[in-house]
């Protein structure tokens, strides 16, 4: 099996994703990933000659997107109605960060 990834590389990834990896972990990433690409070098035999790219899959269609059409919707109020806290018309949820509390 050829290396493509290092243990150092899994490392990072975890680092950047924020995913706490133990030492046991990272090794079995490592085999796993290196596998996986592995197992993807079949698609490396195909003749590809003279294949055009798809840049999207539906063709030449260039713009699935609704029109953004304004309509009418909830006051204030009505958004607000249900809220199980609010405040200054606003709602108030719990903090997730830094002392607590509601903000």
């Amino acid at each position: 099996m050829t290396q493509h990834v290092t243990e150092h590389d899994v490392r990072d990834i975890a680092e950047y994703t924020r995913i706490g990896l133990t030492d046991e972990e990272v090794s079995q990433m490592t085999v796993d990933l290196n596998a996986i690409i592995d197992s993807l070098a079949p698609i490396t035999e195909y003749d590809l000659e003279g294949v055009e790219p798809t840049f999207h899959p539906i063709g030449s269609l260039s713009n699935v997107m609704r029109d953004d059409v304004e309509a009418p919707s909830f006051t204030q109020e009505e958004a607000l109605e249900n809220a199980p806290k609010q405040q200054d018309g606003c709602f108030l949820i719990p903090s997730i960060l830094g002392e607590g509390g509601d903000r």
